[in-house]
């Protein structure tokens, strides 16, 4: 079984900003895969459960649970609910799959690293506090821009992404799901 979270802010007005890609990146990889959200949330968390054979990866006697949830906590709290879905399904942290964004990269770069520090992401410092360790992969999605010095750090993550940026999202989106089938099909 494995875990994959994207990271975001839960209230409307957080939709499509920065800080907020890795819950689009999890809504595009539900609606490519038609996959439909649960109702109920659980632990703090919009999810949905599949298994790979579903969504084309395996054969069904090959497959994989796949778990995917947005925690609905602040960005800051998210390893609460990371935690909570881990110790419930007895998920190891090496089968959890991180994805946030990162504003030390340019603009539409993906980094999958199997490990590592937080390296200022207070999601992945709540996950690492939450789990104990900071062994789990973990996709960060570039949003590096101009506009970070003029606005600061706090303003530009909870920007919108800009026109320019809006049109390049879909190639990214597919980028980071076909990264997202390579990790869930990973044993």
């Amino acid at each position: 079984m494995k875990l994959i979270v994207g990271f975001g802010n839960p209230e409307n007005k957080y939709n499509f900003t920065r800080h907020n890609f890795g819950f689009l990146a999890l809504d595009f990889y539900a609606k490519i895969n038609k996959l439909d959200w649960e109702k109920n949330p659980k632990f703090d968390a919009i999810w949905l459960k599949t298994d790979t054979y579903k969504i084309g990866l395996s054969k069904n006697d090959h497959s994989e649970q796949l778990i995917l949830i947005k925690p609905q906590t602040y960005y800051n709290e998210v390893g609460k609910a990371i935690q909570a879905f881990s110790r419930f399904y007895k998920i190891k942290p090496e089968d959890i799959l991180i994805i946030c964004d990162d504003f030390n990269l340019a603009f539409g770069q993906i980094r999958y690293r199997k490990n590592g520090s937080a390296g200022g992401n207070n999601g992945l410092k709540s996950t690492i506090a939450e789990l104990n360790t900071s062994d789990f992969p973990r996709l960060r999605l570039g949003t590096g821009s101009e506009l970070r010095k003029k606005t600061g750090d706090i303003d530009f993550v909870l920007s919108k992404f800009a026109p320019a940026e809006k049109e390049q999202l879909p190639s990214i989106l597919r980028d980071v799901a076909s990264k997202i089938n390579e990790i869930a099909t990973t044993k």
